[in-house]
């Protein structure tokens, strides 16, 4: 990966990518693929393992990420200790089972240039090698407003709040990543709409009208209505207050 970029214009702020891993040996080479051809490239790519057992490290190094392990594994612990190493102005944390654009840093840098924003997001198109799951990207879109309007109206109408969620590629600025206490890593799930409700305080919350390609591997074990019900049932029990250790027993490990 490059870690400079001389064709960036000097006051463009510079972006760091952050993908947590746990053993994604099956899908990190294709999202690497993609971020390899980003144009401008981003400043670094950091991947944080959790331990894993297959090839995922080996990828890594192949594609010349920067490389940290962690003793615990968890998306909320992991993306934090990258966002911590990381010399980027605004941090994007990508799933190792996603696809970007490949104009992915101008698209970050054009919403974060204006001050108001606090948050970014994308539309995630969820599909896998034999199908695009039409039906469940639909509601993926739709939860990012209907869950913020049910459970922060006020903040929905007067000031743009949404709720985005971890496949849809969030980015921030690290600033305001800092200034709001980063993940929380007591979260086993949720910690991306918990960072949400927090960055919201901060600025407006933008989905961008553009498709990152995130891997129905999930959808495809469980089934699309299963998978639907269970995400409407974990959303609605979050937004009442339910513990998120009591909600992560109907969903399971997380990346598998």
């Amino acid at each position: 990966m490059n870690s400079e970029v001389n064709s960036r214009p000097l006051n463009t702020p510079t972006v760091s990518i952050i993908i947590p891993t746990l053993n994604e040996a099956a899908h990190l080479e294709c999202t690497l693929n993609r971020v390899e051809i980003l144009d401008p490239a981003a400043a670094e790519v950091i991947v944080v393992d959790g331990g894993s057992t297959d090839a995922t490290l080996a990828i890594a190094d192949v594609h010349g990420c920067r490389v940290v392990r962690v003793e615990r594994p968890g998306r909320a612990v992991q993306m934090n200790r990258g966002a911590g190493l990381a010399r980027g102005q605004i941090l994007c944390f990508l799933h190792a089972d996603t696809l970007v654009p490949p104009d992915l840093v101008p698209l970050i840098c054009d919403t974060l240039a204006d001050p108001a924003i606090s948050c970014g997001g994308f539309l995630s198109l969820m599909g896998g090698p034999r199908r695009t799951r039409w039906g469940i990207s639909l509601h993926n879109a739709l939860k990012t407003h209907y869950a913020a309007l049910l459970f922060r109206p006020h903040r929905y109408l007067l000031n743009g709040f949404r709720v985005l969620f971890g496949d849809q590629v969030m980015f921030c600025r690290r600033a305001d990543f800092q200034r709001c206490g980063g993940f929380d890593a007591s979260l086993p799930i949720m910690e991306d709409a918990d960072l949400c409700r927090r960055l919201g305080r901060l600025g407006r919350i933008r989905q961008l009208n553009r498709v990152v390609e995130s891997s129905d591997r999930r959808v495809a074990r469980w089934g699309a209505w299963k998978a639907t019900g269970i995400h409407l049932a974990i959303g609605l029990l979050w937004g009442l207050g339910v513990p998120a250790a009591t909600l992560k027993r109907f969903y399971g490990e997380t990346r598998q």
